[in-house]
């Protein structure tokens, strides 16, 4: 025993050793200017706490119409802001539109202000200037000197707990507020319900049920201070109301331990000595106080904040060190901060216990699964989720099955379109889960009953009243009068029904696989010959006479023009190929792409790319053409998708703030810089092959769940060295430019020898 014991702690220190510190090339900085609409708070990886400033709080209303400018705000934090309005504890990573920003916290001092002021006059509120100068953006830990406050605000998370901790200056006026009302994306009534209970002068647990994307979102909380709070009180800014009980009886604005109402900002009062450190701990569950109470006792029991920010740091090095690569300084900042971000979401939605609240709003239990929500699957089908299957399939398994407790509480029975919070909220087109349930069942990734996951997505697919589903069975294509995106929708209906064939294959259920192989080539009906485009046609048939090829509104896209989404047949390339006049001539449409110049009227309609996210025509800030760079493959010309992904690479990531070319939308731009880096990528999920493309890392070992690793060498890799001459996959030559799922999973090694020259 003795012995063991001793051979045991000497494996320790090597163990630690064989792990890199990786976080320290983590930015979360990183596509916070502009369009990358990310944040830069604390987090773990797939933390249900996203712990983040907030820069500002304007509405998504104005004068009752949107508010465009609110678009900036759908992470809550714009780097060119400079002042701060709090700390909240709920944020999507890099979308396009947003909800959350849940229980914003801001410490001051002096006189007290409930009102946060405005951007022109912070001095009007509680807000605060800060500088970039002094703030710090880690990997699972934030830093800010709140300069009117002479305040250092510090944040860090485990999965359910944001951890504060404020450092003051002596006062006899320091207050801790704890706003209510705040939220992203607010508006007038979007606050259905607050409920907070302050159990003693230490803890305070509470509720906010709010009305927004997802309109049926209730988050508990639980909120304790290292030191107890002097006094307490609250302002309450709900409209009068004809009827108001008899509560009246209380002063409830000062001391009173049971407060409710829609629209609360609350205050508690600390004296402070020089250089004091206030510290909260405050933890969210998505079934109870009591369960956000046990989180918090579970995850974070102490007060050592340092302890905490280590263990954040150590869980993120744990999932960076999953992928190891060699490359340049700038390059590791860019590879492993698209790691973070792909790794941030989707986020875990379950309590400790295994507890939490399922599409139907009641409490379930997870049993032999974690749940997760925050669903961006317009996006994240194409790159994230099979990145997931390589690098984190037993996550991947678990969302699959989260997809599916989401289906079988789902009173329309649909899988999860784009959900969160028990909620679907049916944001972009399509029903994607099934390409990433298809994707992992096919992967052999997931773990569950694969016919009852097929049958759930033939149920999904048939849903004749959702989104012209309906007239798609019966004609082919949507018509244009039933919907506003008649061809985005029916084109990316194809590709799902593919996948479901690929599935029904799989499990020899030969009727479904011929039914859906069928309607996966319903983009055919909307391809004009004439013009080589696709074109929304009407009721009849016809072709509609005004036809736009550059217009992104009114042509039947979303998010996308003809001439990206022309090209989105990613699971039969060879068909369109052929459709579009042979490989030369698809070849040449795909070099007009990627070399037009757009003119600015193309971004009037635009809001959110702008010509950063754009190479040529070729979108990238967009998703539908995230598959076009490697389409030259099937065109017989290789070296076109090595030197448009390598030129994509450098042009639409950059180690800055502003160093995204588009929105992350939850991880999914990421995982295209990773998986390009790495010098493949899954044209078509729900395939098992992958299409090759130029590495941009010198080497990469995979270190894989299984326990092999697989490894990615590029030798004579350089800046100009982009070309590819010759692939070998364990030191034979790999033909038609791909290698398949298995190949990665058996471990071994993938080299690319590399030129300055195309090789034809």
């Amino acid at each position: 025993m003795r012995k063991q014991l001793i051979v045991g702690l000497l494996c320790i220190p090597f163990i630690a050793a064989a792990q890199q510190d990786l976080s320290k090339y983590v930015k979360p900085i990183i596509g916070t200017q502009k369009m990358g609409h990310t944040y830069p708070g604390a987090t773990v990886p797939f933390g249900a706490v996203q712990l983040s400033p907030e820069t500002d709080t304007i509405s998504y209303e104005l004068n009752g119409k949107y508010n465009g400018h609110v678009y900036n705000y759908t992470a809550g934090y714009k780097y060119e802001d400079k002042t701060i309005v709090g700390f909240s504890h709920t944020h999507f990573s890099g979308t396009g539109h947003s909800d959350l920003g849940d229980f914003l916290i801001m410490p001051t001092q002096g006189k007290l202000q409930l009102n946060p002021g405005t951007a022109d006059n912070p001095k009007s509120g509680y807000r605060s200037a800060f500088s970039h100068d002094q703030e710090t953006s880690e990997a699972g830990y934030y830093k800010v000197k709140l300069e009117d406050h002479k305040i250092l605000a510090e944040l860090t998370a485990s999965e359910r707990v944001g951890m504060h901790q404020y450092t003051f200056p002596k006062s006899d006026d320091s207050h801790i507020i704890l706003d209510l009302m705040a939220g992203i994306y607010n508006y007038d009534d979007k606050n259905v319900w607050t409920y907070v209970r302050v159990v003693n002068d230490t803890l305070v647990t509470g509720y906010r049920q709010t009305n927004g994307w997802a309109r049926t979102r209730t988050v508990y909380f639980a909120m304790t201070f290292s030191k107890p709070f002097k006094s307490y009180g609250q302002k309450n800014y709900d409209k009068k109301q004809a009827y108001r009980g008899f509560w009246g009886k209380f002063d409830q604005t000062k001391n009173f331990p049971e407060l409710a109402g829609k629209n609360i900002r609350m205050y508690f009062d600390f004296e402070t000595a020089e250089q004091e450190k206030v510290k909260i701990k405050f933890a969210l569950s998505p079934v109870s106080q009591e369960n956000a109470l046990e989180n918090m006792r579970a995850e974070v029991p102490g007060w050592d904040f340092n302890k905490v920010r280590e263990q954040a740091r150590g869980s993120w090095n744990k999932e960076l060190n999953k992928i190891q690569v060699n490359t340049s300084e700038e390059d590791k900042v860019n590879f492993y901060t698209a790691m973070y971000h792909a790794f941030i979401n989707p986020t875990l939605y379950t309590d400790v216990n295994g507890e939490y609240k399922g599409l139907d709003q009641n409490i379930h239990k997870a049993e032999g699964f974690q749940n997760y929500t925050t669903f961006s699957l317009w996006d994240t089908y194409r790159a994230l989720h099979p990145f997931f299957n390589i690098i984190q399939p037993s996550r991947n398994n678990d969302m699959v099955k989260s997809m599916m407790a989401h289906f079988d509480q789902s009173t329309i029975k649909m899988l999860p379109v784009w959900s969160h919070y028990a909620n679907d909220n049916w944001c972009m087109s399509g029903y994607h889960s099934v390409s990433v349930v298809a994707d992992a069942i096919i992967k052999g990734v997931y773990t569950g009953d694969p016919e009852a996951a097929l049958a759930a997505c033939i149920t999904t697919s048939n849903r004749r009243d959702y989104e012209g589903i309906g007239e798609y069975i019966d004609k082919g294509f949507i018509p244009a009068e039933k919907s506003g995106t008649s061809i985005s929708n029916t084109l990316e209906y194809a590709y799902d029904d593919w996948c479901i064939a690929q599935l029904a294959k799989k499990l020899n259920k030969q009727d479904v696989y011929e039914t859906y192989m069928k309607r996966s080539a319903n983009w055919n009906n909307n391809f004009d010959p004439s013009t080589g485009f696709m074109r929304a046609k009407d009721a009849s048939g016809k072709f509609l006479p005004k036809f736009d090829v550059m217009s992104t509104h009114g042509q039947g896209f979303i998010e996308g023009n003809s001439w990206n989404y022309s090209f989105f047949v990613p699971h039969n390339p060879v068909a369109l190929i052929e459709k579009m006049g042979g490989k030369q001539k698809f070849a040449a449409r795909l070099d007009t792409l990627f070399t037009m110049h757009l003119p600015d009227e193309f971004f009037a309609d635009t809001e959110d790319i702008t010509r950063e996210g754009i190479i040529g025509g070729y979108v990238h800030g967009n998703e539908p053409a995230h598959h076009v760079a490697y389409l030259y493959n099937w065109a017989g010309q290789p070296w076109k998708t090595q030197e448009r992904v390598r030129k994509i690479l450098k042009m639409q990531y950059k180690a800055a703030p502003d160093g995204l070319g588009g929105n992350d939308d939850c991880g999914q731009m990421s995982a295209w810089y990773m998986f390009s880096s790495l010098g493949f990528y899954p044209v078509s999920p729900g395939s098992d092959t992958y299409s090759l493309g130029s590495p941009a890392v010198k080497s990469a070992v995979l270190n894989l769940e299984n326990g092999k690793t697989f490894t990615v060498d590029a030798i004579n890799q350089s800046d100009k060295n982009i070309y590819v001459q010759k692939v070998l996959l364990n030191g034979k030559p790999v033909k038609d430019q791909e290698i398949r799922h298995a190949d990665i999973l058996n471990g071994g090694k993938l080299t690319f020898y590399m030129s300055s020259k195309p090789a034809k």
